[in-house]
């Protein structure tokens, strides 16, 4: 048994085992394994083993990456989850099936219309990035801002408003991690109960949170896909984007 499928079973146990602590379907998590600096040889082996959704950060590097596995583009989803600027938008829009990271409506904007040049394609899910913690060197809004935007984007074409995503501040106390995705939560629920039955809301059902060192925590405060890359793959090379 090679590294990557062993990572992906006892990443998955650990799902589980999350889920079940806190009374929750373990079907009701999605892993996305967040192959960013990791080569197409190492996706294609992670699939063969069962997993179909992948993270990527660098739209050039992923691009690249979908041309090598092209024959295999029917079983894989594509993630985009890095930080998106205006002059990346069109290439994220063409290969991509979900942006977990728009926090800007300039940029939904761009993706609604660029995505449009795309009939064969199926509307692009997209997550509003929230920065739970503030923190200057991330992306992301404010709780309070944050159902403003789900709003605007709810009304573009060619979008399907799917959710929250959040990267808090890293910590090691398990508390301190369950506080801040409760925040997330309790945004996310409060943005869903008021839009129920709202156009633009019927698929609004994702929390996208927790990473290796806190997705026990993010299972635990209502995340339904965790993002997870070095546990998986093996430890990532620092690159510049």
């Amino acid at each position: 048994m090679s590294q990557i499928v062993s990572n992906l079973i006892l990443i998955k146990q650990r799902m589980e085992l999350a889920a079940l602590a806190a009374h929750r379907e373990p079907e009701d998590i999605q892993l996305l394994a967040v192959s960013k600096t990791f080569p197409a040889r190492a996706i294609e082996e992670a699939m063969h083993a069962g997993q179909t959704a992948f993270g990527e950060n660098y739209v050039q590097e992923a691009v690249e990456k979908m041309g090598q596995l092209a024959k295999l583009r029917p079983w894989l989803q594509w993630h985009f989850i890095g930080p998106l600027q205006s002059n990346k938008t069109k290439e994220v829009a063409q290969h991509f099936d979900w942006v977990h990271s728009v926090d800007r409506l300039k940029i939904a904007e761009r993706l609604s219309v660029q995505r449009g040049e795309y009939p064969e394609l199926d509307a692009l899910q997209i997550c509003i990035q929230v920065n739970v913690s503030a923190e200057d060197s991330k992306s992301g809004l404010s709780l309070s801002e944050t159902e403003s935007l789900c709003d605007a984007v709810a009304q573009l074409p060619n979008l399907t408003l799917r959710g929250l995503m959040a990267i808090p501040a890293p910590s090691q106390d398990p508390q301190e991690q369950r506080n801040s995705f409760k925040q997330v939560h309790d945004c996310f629920k409060q943005i869903k109960d008021k839009h129920l039955n709202v156009s633009g809301y019927q698929f609004f059902d994702t929390l996208s949170m927790g990473m290796s060192d806190d997705m026990e925590a993010a299972i635990t405060e209502g995340s339904t896909i965790v993002r997870i890359g070095s546990a998986i793959f093996g430890k990532r090379a620092k690159i510049s984007p």
